[in-house]
């Protein structure tokens, strides 16, 4: 505990009085000043005992002295008797009592260096005491550390000796860790706070209160691996914020040990993909990984889209469900392999364009993947999650970008432009398969007008309207031209 002017006061060695403030006597003693100065404030810091005998001290100003040493903090003010008062003024005493300064008379036989002297040690004593406290719970920090599942034993230890509810939240400020595990209820109390913190970038701190409890918050890591989060009843202590400091230092270790450890298993993962895209038995040595091959047949999964991809894979690995499910970056895409019972998880992923197979084996896998990147392609241009077996469906203008058709039906139709009489009679004797009386009632024209009119479309074009080709490419244009926008 930190020393006290009523712990000064008890020493009764030292024949202190209290002459005012004593309600205010559990206020700590940072330092001891002493000055003869009308105005000592400007060499305060605030915390200090300022001693004096009052040389120059008038009765007038004893109520400025007492103003000033209130404004800067000083825990409390040592008057000596016998020198230059032989009693500490009426004045001062009144001043000091209204301002609830604590006034302490020193009498004459106490020299001030004595005062100084029990400050002093007091002081280092309080000093020595928290770095041996400090020191002793960062070696019971360091050794949770150590043990299996260590960032879990870490927060547990901490919550221990802080007497206070930890959590541990990843870099998305989701729960990973909690001590005691009914604190994890608090999170939902908290979402604001780690959103500020979380908008700062790399490292951060931040001290509030919660309803009753004080809240320190630190981030881990220059990228804000995750957020270590503590709370208890009542303030922290210089040693607590030791303490704190020194969990957050090796839970930012942990996290990148463990980052580094979850990446290179990812990237494992990538290159067993590959193998096994190549048809290499791969199957027996996965469970080294902690990865498994879901039952077959599985579908293929393919999601693009993704700002980070490594982040997205990180994110899918930590919350993928009890079910096998292999996940693994391919290119510029993340492939899952997966269950039809997990099949919803993967992909209910929003901002992504998702592609899925048709049931698939480890056996026919390149195909499964094949599959599912056209239907990814697909899915990009519009749907959210599109399987391969919906792309029989689509028309061919579906399977095309929209800003590409646009172009392909502008250039086609180019020397058409502002003819809409021979644009209509085209489409009529397209949709009527080049059979003329047909297309001819359907325009209600002569069948030689409409034949005229396609030669003139044929000179206009520079192309033969006998060619299959040919027909084929002006009724996609005019379909483009033709369908309604998005």
């Amino acid at each position: 505990m930190p020393f006290t002017l009523r712990d000064l006061v008890a020493d009764t060695g030292l024949g202190l009085g209290v002459r005012a403030g004593e309600r205010a006597l559990d206020r700590p003693i940072a330092w001891v000043h002493t000055s003869e100065l009308a105005d000592p404030a400007p060499f305060l810091e605030g915390g200090e005992l300022l001693l004096t005998t009052g040389l120059t001290l008038r009765a007038e100003d004893c109520g400025g002295l007492v103003d000033r040493l209130t404004s800067v903090g000083a825990a409390g003010l040592g008057f000596g008797v016998g020198l230059s008062h032989r009693a500490v003024p009426a004045e001062l005493v009144a001043a000091a009592e209204s301002a609830g300064l604590p006034l302490l008379e020193v009498p004459r036989p106490t020299p001030f260096i004595a005062i100084s002297k029990a400050v002093s040690h007091a002081v280092a004593a309080e000093e020595y005491a928290i770095l041996r406290r400090t020191s002793r719970a960062q070696h019971e920090l360091a050794q949770a550390a150590g043990t299996t599942n260590g960032v879990n034993a870490l927060v547990r230890k901490l919550a221990r000796l802080l007497d206070a509810w930890v959590l541990l939240l990843d870099s998305g400020g989701r729960l990973l860790h909690s001590a005691p595990v009914g604190a994890g209820a608090r999170l939902g109390e908290l979402v604001s706070e780690v959103d500020k913190m979380r908008a700062k970038r790399g490292l951060a701190a931040a001290g509030f209160s919660l309803g009753d409890q004080e809240v320190s918050m630190q981030a881990l890591g220059g990228r804000a691996r995750g957020f270590l989060v503590v709370g208890r009843d009542g303030p922290f202590a210089t040693t607590d914020h030791h303490v704190i400091n020194s969990a957050a230092s090796l839970l930012t270790l942990a996290l990148e040990q463990v980052e580094a450890l979850g990446a290179a298993r990812r990237r494992l993962r990538s290159g067993f993909l590959e193998l096994m895209l190549r048809g290499e038995p791969v199957q027996d040595v996965l469970g080294d990984l902690h990865a498994e091959l879901p039952p077959e047949p599985f579908r293929v999964v393919v999601l693009r889209g993704a700002r980070d991809q490594d982040e997205l894979l990180a994110g899918l690995v930590a919350d993928q469900p009890s079910a096998p499910v292999y996940l693994a970056e391919h290119g510029d895409e993340v492939v899952g392999l997966v269950a039809e019972d997990a099949l919803d998880w993967l992909t209910d992923q929003s901002g992504l364009a998702v592609g899925v197979s048709e049931p698939s084996t480890a056996v026919g896998l390149a195909e499964g993947l094949r599959q599912a990147e056209q239907a990814a392609r697909a899915a990009r241009r519009g749907d959210a999650v599109v399987r391969f077996a919906d792309l029989a469906g689509r028309g061919v203008l579906d399977l095309v970008p929209d800003c590409d058709a646009q172009a392909f039906a502008e250039a086609v139709l180019a020397p058409l432009r502002d003819q809409d009489v021979l644009v209509k009679s085209l489409q009529a004797w397209l949709a009527h398969h080049g059979q003329w009386d047909p297309a001819a009632n359907r325009l209600g024209v002569h069948r030689h007008t409409l034949r005229n009119r396609m030669h003139k479309v044929e000179e206009l074009l520079g192309r033969s309207l006998d060619q299959p080709g040919v027909r084929a490419e002006l009724w996609l244009a005019l379909q483009v031209l033709d369908r309604p926008e998005a």
